[in-house]
């Protein structure tokens, strides 16, 4: 997104574009999303300047109106699917992982949940002829679950059309049947995935406000972040936060947190993945008494739920439990050593 004049808006001299761009707003449309009480404490204006500063950005930005079918429509044109490289998942998912949306995953430990976001770090870096988006990719990691040996088995079980493509992409020589050929590829894919552990709450929503920086250092350049993984959104939160004194205060920093994602996704067109802890229904005597944490707040903030659940050996049940505008379904894939692969 490149930076535009933020002096061109009424009330903001030199000094207030200096606190716009210090709290890392360079763009009429991002400060026009902002509400007054954001903009006030994060850049240090008066709440009435900060009123008519995000006015005259939505006028700029032509944002907040209404658009007809058609505008949206094109502008929908510009979502990108990536795709697990499993068609019926893909399927289920509509061709894949949606850009410009939040896709949740959960599930109870084991699962399957961080082996789909490693697989994403991996398959968001392919040529788009193989459901790739050629872009790279952020992993905010919360449970200490990031493995570069993971990537490295991942990369090395690419089917061989794919890795032939990709080496050619990236312009590295050599044999993909040779170690050293697959050794620099997989550092070529670490190289592009961009991981920050989190320590704790603030921490996490922290790292979010600082992967926005990243996604726009990497914008205008060949690999562009195409997809930002959390893994595990709600550890930490619900670690921290425990009583039914203290869910209030969890859900509002909770939803602060999901909306800095959703933000990051619609306006630079990126796919963000997150994980979420599970914990039984002690009430429900009949079918499965597994439910999502994090309460109605992820719920309605989430574009596509995902349920995953184990079944027999490496087999893994995904079921589809709410998207916009797709039908409910399931679909099978299996955890093995070389990555996630079709039933």
């Amino acid at each position: 997104m490149p930076q535009e004049d933020l002096e061109d808006l009424p009330g903001v001299g030199p000094a207030t574009a200096e606190k716009l761009r210090d709290a890392g707003y360079d763009s009429f449309q991002e400060i026009a999303v902002l509400s007054p009480g954001e903009l006030s404490n994060e850049a240090d204006v008066g709440e009435s300047n900060a009123q008519s500063i995000i006015s005259a950005a939505r006028d700029d930005a032509d944002i907040g109106g209404f658009e007809t079918g058609e505008q949206i429509k094109k502008r929908r044109d510009r979502i990108g699917k990536l795709s697990l490289q499993i068609p019926d998942v893909d399927s289920l998912l509509g061709g894949g992982v949606e850009t410009q949306s939040i896709t949740e995953i959960y599930g109870e430990f084991g699962a399957g949940k961080s082996q789909v976001t490693h697989q994403l770090c991996v398959n968001v870096q392919l040529p788009t002829e193989h459901g790739g988006l050629e872009g790279s990719a952020i992993f905010i990691d919360s449970e200490d679950t990031f493995r570069p040996s993971r990537i490295d088995d991942m990369v090395r079980g690419l089917p061989e059309d794919v890795l032939e493509d990709t080496l050619e992409q990236r312009g590295i020589l050599g044999d993909p049947t040779e170690d050293s050929t697959l050794d620099s590829l997989v550092e070529d894919f670490l190289d592009k995935i961009h991981v920050a552990k989190a320590f704790n709450s603030n921490h996490q929503i922290l790292l979010a406000e600082k992967a926005d920086d990243i996604v726009k250092d990497y914008e205008d350049g060949e690999w562009p972040v195409k997809m930002v993984a959390v893994d595990s959104l709600t550890a930490h939160f619900r670690a921290e936060y425990v009583g039914r004194g203290e869910l209030a205060d969890r859900q509002q920093k909770l939803n602060k947190h999901l909306h800095d994602l959703v933000k990051l996704g619609d306006l630079h067109n990126t796919a963000v993945v997150v994980t979420n802890q599970v914990a039984a229904n002690p009430d429900s005597f009949f079918g499965d008494p597994t439910q999502p944490i994090g309460g109605n707040i992820l719920g309605h903030t989430s574009t596509f739920r995902l349920y995953i659940r184990k079944s027999k050996k490496n087999k893994r049940i995904v079921r589809l439990v709410d998207a916009p505008n797709l039908a409910d379904g399931e679909a099978v894939l299996r955890v093995k050593d070389e990555g996630l692969k079709p039933e």
